[in-house]
Parts: structure tokens; sequence; C-alpha cells
């Protein structure tokens, strides 16, 4: 007989047996092939320019779907360091709706930008049918994580709710990265961006009941307001397939929260990911209030883009994806964030189409911007 995994996976008992043996072989046993250190550059910010108050006239749009040609996938192989520093110049929202324009360069000595890696055009095959359901691929992948000390635990515990509709990632006891579309549409910051919060998954309560029923578990959200937002140029006022990879923003908390955060890490290519694989777990719409874990191999990957088949649904948007990645330092693998889940692109090439998931990759550039958002300085930014 076929076991149910969805039933097993919901029993806390599993769980763990479960995740062990979905792990690669090669997690603990031995240092992978030599990987290259990514060159780090250094952000330096120039000026800081006042702008009118933002009118939150947006409306959230959780289901990103973009349309990508040839021309378009390979514009990451020719962009100057000028074009470059213009994208990765951003905004800041602060609470009141405040708002600021913050221009940007890098550090002269460093050549991050001659340095980032070049990849091949992704593999494109005729569709053999039509989807009406575009993120979700064949069977149904996806696991809905239950019980208390699952949800709680590490690495599930770093996923967190955005009021928008999204999904967030800790990455610091008080910043959450998640998707740009989640809280600007590229023209304006949705309206929901105006009181917005960060919501963190509390061990269930039993609801009353009456005699003779179940008891029924309903999980808890704690809310947390956001006092600044920040988001890259690269995303505002630019076309969706441009702007597609610069779809992240980092949201500073009011207060700290205790809970263990995911570090960030430069994406390296799927080879250098163990088991070639990446993870992660959202709030997707289709399973409310459930909190929705899926892994799948990377199929692809552009300068900016991680192309992968991950079965996920709106509301996934913003999650963190991560990978195990090799740590020199510690010498095992590590779980890290190496990117944001933003949608859905159609990929055309020769007159045939493909479609994918996917996530924006973390450049030595985006890292070292992010990790400036965070820090508030370069001392602080280092990669293992």
């Amino acid at each position: 007989m076929v076991p149910n995994w969805r039933l097993i996976l919901a029993h806390p008992c599993c769980i763990s047996l479960l995740f062990l043996l979905l792990l690669p072989s090669s997690v603990s046993v031995r240092e992978p092939r030599h990987q290259p250190h990514a060159h780090l550059p250094s952000l330096i910010p120039h000026a800081t320019l006042p702008l009118s108050r933002s009118r939150f006239s947006a409306k959230a749009q959780l289901d990103l779907t973009t349309h990508c040609n040839e021309s378009c996938y390979h514009k990451g192989e020719d962009t100057d360091k000028l074009h470059l520093t213009e994208q990765l110049a951003y905004e800041t929202l602060y609470a009141d709706g405040y708002r600021t324009l913050t221009t940007v360069d890098f550090d002269e000595n460093d050549n991050a930008v001659d340095a980032e890696p070049h990849f091949r055009w992704p593999k494109v095959a005729p569709s053999r049918h039509k989807r009406l359901k575009r993120q979700i691929y064949g069977t149904d992948g996806r696991f809905n994580i239950r019980g208390d000390q699952f949800l709680l635990d590490y690495p599930f515990s770093t996923a967190v709710r955005i009021s928008t509709g999204c999904t967030g990632v800790l990455v610091s006891q008080q910043h959450v990265l998640t998707a740009a579309h989640c809280v600007h549409d590229g023209k304006d910051y949705v309206k929901g961006a105006r009181k917005l919060r960060v919501g963190f998954l509390l061990p269930p309560s039993v609801n009353n009941t009456k005699p003779g029923q179940a008891l029924i578990k309903k999980p808890l959200v704690r809310w947390v307001r956001v006092k600044r937002t920040r988001v890259p140029k690269g995303w505002i006022q630019g076309p969706q397939e441009v702007s597609m990879d610069f779809d992240y923003a980092l949201l500073e908390l009011r207060w700290p929260h205790r809970r263990p955060f995911m570090r960030l890490a430069v994406a390296p290519t799927s080879d250098h990911l163990s088991g070639k694989r990446i993870h992660f777990s959202g709030f997707d719409s289709d399973r409310p209030g459930e909190l929705v874990y899926r892994f799948c191999p990377v199929e692809d990957e552009s300068n900016d883009l991680i192309y992968q088949h991950c079965d996920a649904r709106p509301g996934a948007s913003g999650s963190g994806v991560y990978g195990r990645v090799w740590d020199n330092t510690l010498e095992r693998w590590e779980r890290k964030v190496i990117g944001i889940f933003s949608g859905h692109q159609w990929l055309e090439i020769n007159g045939e189409n493909r479609d994918y998931n996917v996530a924006v990759r973390f450049t030595p550039l985006k890292f070292a911007q992010i990790c400036y958002w965070v820090h508030g300085n370069k001392v602080d930014c280092s990669q293992d």
C-alpha cells in the first residue's frame, strides 16, 4: 500500500524520520569539491534625498507572473557598473509615510561587477499541455508543517507572515526579508504597507468545543509593527521582466524578536548546493493558517534568477529560499538564505515556451546591499 505522506508528516513522531530520509546523503559525509570564495564588494552610501510621502495607492499583487525572451535573459551579462549602482540605490519608507532615496556606490577596489557569474540559457522544451494552476507542477509536492515542536523549531520558525498576504524570513534579530511586490507594485507602495506588520506563529490554542466534539487546535499569530522598509531602485518603475531581478525588500521591526534567524549567503551555483536542491516554507493562500514546506532541484539559473519547479501558490511570495551551503569555517553543510521566492515566469526562445517558478538570486552586489541594510556598515558584512 502506498503511504500517505501528508498524514505521516502531520504526525509529530514521524516528521523527523521523514526529513532525515529526504536529506541528501552527502550532508554530513565529506567536504564538496573546491568552491571558489565569492568576492564581496562594499556598499558605500552617497546622498540621501527626501521624497514626497507615499500615497499608498497600489493594490497588493500576490501572484506575480512575468514573460522573458532571450534579450531580457541576457541583459545582466552586459550591465555596466553605473547602471548597477543606479539599480541598487534604494528607497526607505518610514512608518509615517516619509520616504528617502539613497544613492550608492561600491568600493573602487572591488571587481565584483566583473566577477558576476554568467550562466547558460535555460533548457527550453515545448509544453505538452496547458495548466490552469501554473505554480503547481504535476502532483502537489508541498507538505503542511504541524505540531508545536516543529512549527517553532528551526528552520520552520524563521518563516513569518506579512500583513499584506505574503511570507517573509527572519534574517536578523530585527529584520525580515520578503518580496518587493508584497509592499510595492513598482510605482507606489501598496495600501497595506501604511501599517505594515509581521506575524510570528505561536503555539496553537484549543478552541472551545461542545461535548462529543474533537478538540480543534487553532494556530495563533503575534503581530509586530514594521518601522522601516527598504526597496531597491531596480524594482521601482522598471519593466516587470527586468525588475523581477530586484524583487526583494527588507523590513525592520519596531522591536527585536528572540527567535533563531537564518544567515544570508551569496547564492552559489547549483553544483555547490547539497543535493542541488533549494527549500522554502511559506503561507500559501490555498492552505489558510498552515505553514507549507517544499523542496526541489534547481532546474537552471541566470545571473539574477533561480529557475525551479517547487510547487507554490500565492501567499508563498517572499519566502526565504535556502540551500545547504558548505561552510568552510565550520566544515559542515549549513542552511543559508540564498534568495527570495518571487513568482512565475514564462521563457520564450526559438518560438518555444517553458514556464518556471523563480526566485531572486543573491549576487555579491545584492548581498552587499542587503547586508548593509541589516548592519548599517560594511565591517559586519562578511561571507564565510
